[in-house]
């Protein structure tokens, strides 16, 4: 699996709000676990639900964690919070304050896509609607501000490599799409006791907040546990998210009737989950 790191050189514009009340502990790494997220042990007793071949939920498996499971800036310094991650994932964050957290989630998507040469399928949407299409892009076709939309343009055809064009268009989503965008684009979750690897806990807003659903297991019962990875604001590591109501560090949420989800950073309701079109 290809993971591609962003020469980023704007700002973005719709993020998340890191809580004021964070600690500046030393992170204590958990127990020892292998190197790709999806050996990451369920609970006793609860199995991983098996993936369709080639799905998004097989492929989120397969990313690899980093051994420093410190969450660092896009400026390589320490998030003063190191209390809430399990695991960090071993993706480049970049050097400009772009991969904040709907990004973190539009970008594990379009990675997908990007790995399976399926590039018709990565697209994501402005505000107001307006598709930013990747394969539009490699045509050639840019999109700026015209007032308070966007519009589309014919800029320089002359295509460099593939990863630097896909590096470039997703410059352009981290600037123009966010939380708000994003909420909008998905599809809303009637029965949570359905998700599955891929869906994501979004509030939109300004700011709001995304964090994506990683992985799902189940018990001989059929109840769920799932993982939740985040990245934040400043832009930072992705990383999975521990369990603060639980006292081992587990990264894993028990699916109920609940309509809270407290994580460590940010409150969702059930009502929040979202699935893609």
């Amino acid at each position: 699996m290809q993971i591609l790191l962003f020469l980023f050189a704007v700002a973005t514009l719709v993020g998340c709000e890191e809580n004021s009340t964070t600690s500046n502990a030393v992170f204590t790494s958990p127990a020892n676990i292998d190197s790709l997220l999806g050996n990451i042990n369920p609970p006793p007793g609860y199995h991983r639900i098996k993936q369709p071949v080639g799905s998004f939920g097989e492929w989120l498996r397969t990313i690899r964690l980093k051994k420093d499971r410190h969450v660092y800036l896009y400026n390589g310094r320490l998030k003063s919070n190191q209390d809430a991650q399990f695991a960090v994932l071993d993706i480049p964050v970049g050097n400009k304050d772009l991969q904040q957290c709907a990004d973190a989630v539009m970008r594990l998507r379009a990675e997908y896509f990007f790995n399976k040469g399926m590039d018709d399928s990565i697209c994501f949407h402005d505000g107001d609607g307006t598709a930013i299409a990747f394969a539009k892009w490699l045509k050639g076709v840019r999109w700026r501000e015209n007032g308070n939309h966007l519009v589309a343009y014919q800029g320089n055809s002359t295509i460099s490599t593939r990863v630097k064009e896909f590096q470039n268009y997703l410059e352009t989503v981290f600037t123009y799409c966010g939380t708000f965008s994003l909420s909008n684009e998905l599809r809303k979750i009637s029965e949570p006791g359905k998700m599955k690897p891929g869906d994501v806990f979004i509030k939109g807003g300004f700011p709001g907040h995304a964090m994506i659903i990683v992985d799902v297991a189940e018990n001989d019962r059929g109840e769920k546990v799932f993982m939740l990875a985040q990245s934040y604001t400043p832009a930072q590591d992705i990383h999975i998210v521990r369990n603060p109501a639980e006292s081992d560090f587990t990264p894993w949420y028990k699916l109920s009737e609940q309509t809270v989800i407290e994580t460590p950073e940010w409150t969702f309701e059930i009502t929040n989950l979202k699935t893609w079109n």
